[in-house]
């Protein structure tokens, strides 16, 4: 059922998580992470953080039902996104690492979805209205990713390793995806989304984004030899089990 509320969406999300630590599903990372964020949206909202607050929910609402409905129509067997259909898939293997099945998520729904629903939410010329909160947003997501990709990161043994390395350097390449380019594409797709008033070319729009979202996902799950290699020796450390990993991310 589609959330009409913020509250709602952080309830279908706990349910989520919920599930999936009790199924040892990897789809449960990404709704944790996803979670937090909306938590932390909430509490923004509550506090009066943004310029118009009420669209803001709006948005949110709008933005996690694109989630919502992609993760219960792969579950259902019924067709979704390419880019989502990518990263749910990518949840039955043992390989990607959790920070990797996060950024799968995080690329489908920000470099999808966000776009999308900021158009829906402030259509036609109206758009521009919404650019400054729209930056809000990516600010609070982009701070909660970098403290979850610092957690990820501490748990393994070989952190003390990777601490004597050029860190970010090596993240960076590992991550192969930046919040600040993935921003900066939402909202030019938001710019050019928000005109189009026929259902067609709507559809078309979408369809040809989904692809190219798709296309990087998978650049981003199958990197270069060298790379694949690297990440393969650190995924061997990653101890703990599907369900510890989705409760360390839901904390």
């Amino acid at each position: 059922m589609t959330p009409n509320t913020i509250s709602g969406v952080i309830e279908q999300l706990n349910e989520i998580v919920t599930r999936t630590a009790a199924n040892e599903d990897r789809a449960g990372y990404f709704a944790a992470l996803y979670k937090r964020v909306t938590i932390a949206v909430a509490d923004k909202i509550t506090e009066g953080y943004f310029d118009d607050n009420a669209r803001m929910e709006r948005l949110d609402i709008v933005f996690a039902s694109r989630y919502l409905e992609a993760y219960q129509h792969y579950r259902e067997g019924k067709s979704c996104s390419a880019c989502w259909s990518l990263a749910f898939e990518t949840t039955k293997s043992w390989r990607p690492m959790v920070i990797h099945h996060l950024l799968a998520g995080m690329n489908a729904h920000i470099s999808l979805d966000l776009g999308i629903a900021a158009a829906t939410v402030s259509p036609g010329a109206a758009v521009i209205n919404i650019q400054n909160d729209f930056n809000k947003i990516n600010i609070i997501l982009n701070e909660l990713v970098n403290e979850v990709k610092t957690d990820l990161f501490a748990m393994w043994p070989l952190s003390k390793f990777i601490v004597r390395l050029n860190t970010s350097k090596l993240e960076n390449e590992m991550v192969g995806f930046s919040m600040i380019i993935a921003r900066d594409a939402a909202w030019k797709q938001a710019v050019e989304y928000a005109p189009l008033n026929a259902t067609d070319a709507r559809e078309l729009f979408i369809t040809e984004r989904d692809k190219a979202v798709a296309a990087f996902g998978n650049r981003l799950l199958y990197p270069s030899l060298w790379l694949k290699t690297v990440i393969s020796i650190f995924r061997v450390f990653e101890f703990g089990t599907v369900s510890s990993k989705i409760k360390r991310l839901n904390r």
